[in-house]
């Protein structure tokens, strides 16, 4: 079976060094899935880690101008350097633990998106350190308050189009490859004169690994994150975890405000882009603990049309 897995914030770390631990226990959960003979497809998040790299590179030029300032855009795929490195790093010790004979690679992944997008008007994703209201006003970027907890640089948050390195992904994968790729959403680039160039934005992850899924015919996409279920009526007296749930029911739950923004209401919407694209799909979100679990036992949220 083909299996995009989309790895949420929980399996990486804000640090380098927890990082590093948090990418070997990610890769302990994921081996069981590998040693069962599926096509393993590996996308990640970025937000805390983009977030300080560009406040490393922003800081450290206020305090000392040799330091140059860094396009956003570099930030994202500095990111997608560093996270890839110690998730194929992982991986690949604990293959060779298992005496496993798989290649793992990271591919650094450009996302087109259109400079028409609406979210380029409107920038909504929170990053970065959190402003009091008097700093804020003396910052070179948009800034808005987030959740009563001070101000926070925001940046755009464009829909992906179409994945630019897909047929380098896809002989990888055909060859029994294990690749990681579209690292925070992937590299956002849009198309200008018929040439490619990066933009300051960042892609929802879990958007680009469904349109990952799409493009690749996966059989299941995999959503790992800190819960072991989707729930209706969530962190109240009512909270109900779903199981098995059809496409057109989830659409409903959806369209009835169950799930909050910026949390699992994009989960949820991309597992309903992937699901609805094709019969015989299956989407699923469930924690990281769970994932060697996903084929074999009754665990996380099931969605299928």
């Amino acid at each position: 079976m083909r299996i995009v897995v989309a790895l949420g914030g929980n399996a990486l770390g804000n640090t380098p060094e927890a990082q590093k631990e948090k990418a070997a226990i990610t890769a302990s959960y994921l081996v069981p899935l590998i040693e069962q003979g599926h096509e393993l497809i590996i996308t990640h998040g970025n937000g805390p880690q983009v977030g300080l790299i560009n406040l490393a590179f922003t800081e450290g030029h206020m305090a000392n101008e040799r330091v140059a300032t860094m396009p956003f855009v570099e930030c994202g795929a500095m990111s997608q350097g560093y996270i890839g490195f110690h998730l194929q790093n992982a991986l690949v010790n604990a293959l060779r633990n298992k005496q496993i004979n798989k290649h793992v690679a990271c591919v650094i992944t450009q996302v087109e998106v259109s400079p028409e997008d609406p979210a380029f008007n409107n920038p909504t994703k929170p990053i970065g350190s959190f402003y009091t209201k008097e700093e804020a006003m003396n910052l070179p970027f948009p800034v808005k308050e987030d959740a009563g907890r001070g101000y926070r640089r925001v940046i755009a948050s464009p829909k992906p189009q179409n994945i630019v390195e897909l047929e380098t992904i896809q002989k990888m994968v055909s060859n029994g490859d294990i690749v990681i790729t579209c690292g925070g959403g992937g590299i956002p680039v849009i198309k200008k004169q018929k040439q490619y160039q990066g933009i300051d934005a960042v892609i929802d992850k879990d958007f680009a690994s469904s349109l990952l899924a799409d493009l690749l015919d996966a059989d299941l996409f995999l959503i790992l994150t800190a819960v072991p279920h989707a729930c209706l009526d969530f962190n109240t007296p009512s909270e109900k975890a779903l199981f098995n749930v059809e496409v057109k029911q989830m659409k409903q739950y959806l369209a009835e405000g169950h799930f909050k923004e910026g949390s699992m209401k994009p989960k949820v919407e991309a597992c309903i882009a992937f699901v609805e694209k094709k019969c015989g799909r299956m989407a699923m979100i469930t924690s990281i603990e769970e994932a060697k679990n996903a084929l074999t036992k009754e665990v996380g949220t099931k969605i299928y049309h």
